[in-house]
């Protein structure tokens, strides 16, 4: 049995999917009994738990091959991560009771770093489950290509999507988030020992010059990238309601600066099929 946490998710959802299309026993775990019906009907075995609820996690993780571990973003935490700190220790202690075979939990790009920023949370979660005596999969994968969700309607209507990802022309690591929920039903079919770090990138590395030009070619009419001027950044997220907005801030001075990156070399480095104007597609007809 693998159990998925984050099933209603676009990872999770592609995990569980991945491992169904392969007749293979899942066990999904959701927050809501309202969603059940459809992943029974897919085939899947459903455990309603909340991810800070320990008790719930260790049922829903009794007997399990693998546990692919999830953990929802506080998109706006307080200081010192307190609801971050909360899914993780509920998830160690589910984990140490249920003693599944191993687990493979979704990081990011930049977990090593040691400047305090909005990723931090994947970087406690790594540093919790590397106590553990049992093997675990840590997946890095770079910025999500459907974070551009946010530019479809100023791309289309507009012709402008605004970055704060600067400078424009400079190339950071993506990937879609199908290649992502693909390799993490890869790594649950897998035997390893100990704790292993696997990064994960898109076909080739993306600019938000390479974002206009895509929304171009798939619009086909001109779009342009501007950048979002820095000091302006604290009153535009405070504006769009975050009371703590350092450490998304430091999150994008990271990827600007250079200092949330890949740590491992480069020939080691998964590397994902699906190009960026595939998402765009995706992203430009759900918004119709």
């Amino acid at each position: 049995m693998f159990v998925i946490t984050g099933i209603t998710g676009k990872v999770g959802g592609v995990v569980t999917r991945t491992l169904l299309s392969k007749n293979l026993p899942v066990r999904g775990v959701i927050r809501s009994a309202a969603k059940a019906g459809e992943w029974r009907a897919l085939g899947c075995e459903v455990a309603i738990a909340e991810m800070d609820d320990a008790g719930a996690l260790a049922e829903a993780f009794k007997e399990a091959k693998g546990v692919f571990i999830l953990p929802p973003s506080d998109f706006d935490p307080a200081p010192g991560f307190p609801v971050a700190c909360r899914i993780i220790d509920a998830l160690v202690q589910a984990i140490r009771s249920a003693e599944p075979e191993k687990v493979v939990c979704l990081s990011t790009i930049g977990a090593q770093a040691l400047q305090i920023n909005l990723l931090t949370q994947r970087t406690l979660m790594e540093k919790a489950l590397n106590g553990l005596e049992l093997p675990v999969a840590f997946l890095r994968p770079g910025w999500f290509m459907e974070n551009c969700a946010l530019d479809v309607v100023s791309a289309s209507e507009k012709g402008v999507i605004q970055s704060f990802l600067q400078p424009l022309d400079k190339a950071v690591p993506m990937v879609a988030t199908a290649d992502v929920g693909k390799l993490a039903a890869s790594l649950l079919q897998q035997n390893w020992t100990g704790k292993r770090v696997v990064e994960l990138e898109g076909p080739c590395r993306v600019s938000p010059n390479d974002i206009a030009s895509a929304f171009s070619q798939i619009l086909g009419r001109p779009v342009v990238a501007e950048a979002v001027a820095r000091h302006a950044w604290e009153t535009l997220f405070r504006e769009q309601g975050h009371q703590f907005p350092s450490p998304r801030i430091q999150m994008i001075d990271g990827f600007n600066e250079g200092w949330i990156c890949f740590e491992g070399s480069e020939d080691e480095r998964a590397i994902g099929d699906t190009q960026l104007e595939e998402v765009l597609r995706s992203l430009l007809k759900a918004g119709n």
